[in-house]
């Protein structure tokens, strides 16, 4: 093959993009990271938590079987309480849930920090031989005569490749200008908002009534975004708790509150006050978050270029569940070993790299969003679960738990009224679809 500057070049020093670069840079192959960010993580954001099935994955596959996780890892704390809470103004109903299956080793997962993944990622692409720059935007992607991509153009450098692999994150500009990606549509989009509260690691255990070292993730539905389709999240990390709020972009221009209100009000919620109480909030920061699921993934292959990560909209909410980093692990894998592939097959055309699309498709990455396709539209026209339904399971329990002296009549005869009010047949058929979409 022609002589390039370098035979891959990744954009984006993220999950995705330092897996890549990593598993590129074990390949043998000469390997650029670049990254606007002045250091590893600077720019990026994340909820917290990591299902670490696939970063466990591609550890033992290029460092063996006995990599020491115990000493060497980027992990906060292992999440063995899930907790789900439905917020009224005046009520929060909360599940909490822990069991021995959430600490088997393979079926664990962790509350991470941005900054600490992100570096230990691209220490690991170091040591393996990438190049790592940062601090410098990538402005475009090269292209040939037949448009296919060869390189990027960074400040006044031009540098070459084989393959680039695009892990920009989820605002995917370059994507969009070189490629010709549309952009995810405002209903398809959701704005995250997160601080991180210092706080020591036994009151964190205490108030969480976590073993040591061990911690609790938290979802939130309702009041908290003052009943905009979205959620709040909550994850203990070792002297830290992570909270935010993700509300879509579309309900949010059309409501007559902001992101920022609602957080404000969340963390003086009932429910949350008590936990952030006495720390110190120590990070601010604000990110694009996709929410429009399968149906939302564009095209992710092109001559000589791949998309990894949040890039190609690769995030799931399912309201009890969140996941995207294991998807950008996956994928960044994925792309790394399509991409070294075809460049020693000396095709580098969308047709050499296609066994990347074919990797994702048979992996759990396309599986699973696939199978959950349908929730984003339901739970976007799911109006009553971020207004309503908190509401009435406050009713609900209030009915189970309050006693004032008064007479009591049966609690069927106490809860029909409740569920009536909101239609019994109308709140079953919402509830009837919510549970097929899942």
């Amino acid at each position: 093959m022609e002589e390039r500057d370098f035979d891959v070049i990744v954009v984006g020093a993220g999950c995705a993009g330092a897996v890549a670069a990593y598993v590129a840079a074990k390949q043998g192959k000469t390997t650029l990271l670049i990254d606007r960010g002045e250091y590893a993580g600077a720019k990026n954001m994340t909820g917290g938590r990591m299902y670490a099935h696939a970063l466990k994955k591609v550890i033992a596959k290029y460092e063996g079987e006995d990599f020491d996780w115990e000493n060497d890892n980027p992990f906060e704390r292992k999440i063995t309480h899930e907790r789900l809470c439905l917020l009224d103004p005046q009520s929060a109903v909360t599940f909490d849930h822990s069991s021995d299956n959430l600490r088997k080793p393979t079926s664990d997962s962790y509350s991470v920090l941005a900054t600490t993944l992100d570096q230990w990622l691209c220490d690991k692409a170091e040591e393996a031989g990438a190049e790592l720059i940062f601090g410098i935007p990538v402005e475009e992607l090269v292209k040939d005569e037949s448009g296919a991509i060869i390189g990027i153009r960074a400040g006044e450098d031009t540098f070459t490749c084989h393959a680039v692999i695009l892990a920009e994150g989820q605002n995917a500009l370059l994507a969009e200008r070189s490629l010709g990606v549309p952009r995810t549509k405002d209903n398809q989009m959701a704005v995250g908002i997160k601080e991180v509260f210092e706080l020591d690691s036994k009151t964190i255990e205490d108030r969480f009534l976590c073993p040591e070292g061990e911690g609790a993730a938290m979802l939130f539905v309702g009041d908290c975004t003052h009943g905009v389709v979205g959620g709040g999240f909550l994850y203990t990390n070792k002297t830290s708790i992570s909270l935010g709020l993700v509300a879509t972009i579309k309900e949010l221009s059309e409501s007559d509150t902001t992101i920022y209100q609602a957080f404000d009000d969340f963390k003086k919620h009932p429910a949350v006050a008590p936990i952030i109480r006495g720390a110190k909030m120590v990070e601010h920061s604000g990110h694009m978050v996709a929410e429009g699921g399968y149906n939302s993934i564009p095209e992710t292959c092109y001559d000589g270029c791949l998309i990894a990560g949040d890039a190609a909209n690769l995030c799931m909410n399912l309201g009890y569940q969140v996941r995207g980093l294991d998807f950008a692990t996956a994928t960044g894998q994925f792309a790394a070993e399509a991409v070294c592939a075809a460049i020693d097959a000396e095709d580098v055309s969308k047709a050499g790299l296609a066994s990347y699309k074919v990797a994702m498709d048979s992996s759990f990455v396309t599986q699973d969003m696939r199978t959950f396709k349908d929730w984003p539209s339901t739970m976007e026209h799911w109006e009553s679960m971020f207004t309503d339904y908190p509401k009435m399971l406050g009713e609900i329990f209030d009915c189970l738990f309050v006693v004032d002296g008064k007479p009591q009549e049966h609690l069927v005869k106490r809860l029909m009224p409740i569920i009536k009010k909101r239609g019994l047949f109308k709140t079953g058929k919402e509830i009837m679809k919510a549970v097929k979409s899942l």
